[in-house]
């Protein structure tokens, strides 16, 4: 979750009920964690793929600090998304307990 303070601040105001009609707890858990471990893998991936400044230098010379902000904003974007499977994750694990609402 991103935290401003000390304070949590909560991406999703839309979450599950689990009751007994519903997509398990233990369903939605693993679903959402093995949705973080992607987005993880995925940014490794970015991580390791090349951007580099000496690509850039034939074009003018806001294309590498241009570069640099997209590629910030593809990491801030892969974040949100880590944000908001672990939030499902821990509300199915906090509300799960006994499946039952």
């Amino acid at each position: 979750m991103i935290s401003s303070g000390n304070q949590p601040t909560h991406l999703m105001t839309a979450l599950p009920t689990i009751h007994l009609n519903g997509t398990g707890a233990d369903n939605l858990r693993k679903e959402y964690r093995a949705l973080r471990m992607a987005v993880t893998a995925a940014a490794d991936a970015l991580a390791a793929a090349t951007c580099n400044a000496r690509d850039f230098y034939p074009q003018d010379a806001t294309a590498w600090q241009q570069a640099q902000a997209e590629r910030t904003e593809m990491f801030n974007l892969l974040q949100r998304v880590e944000n908001y499977a672990a939030e499902w994750e821990l509300h199915a694990w906090a509300n799960g307990r006994g499946e039952v609402a």
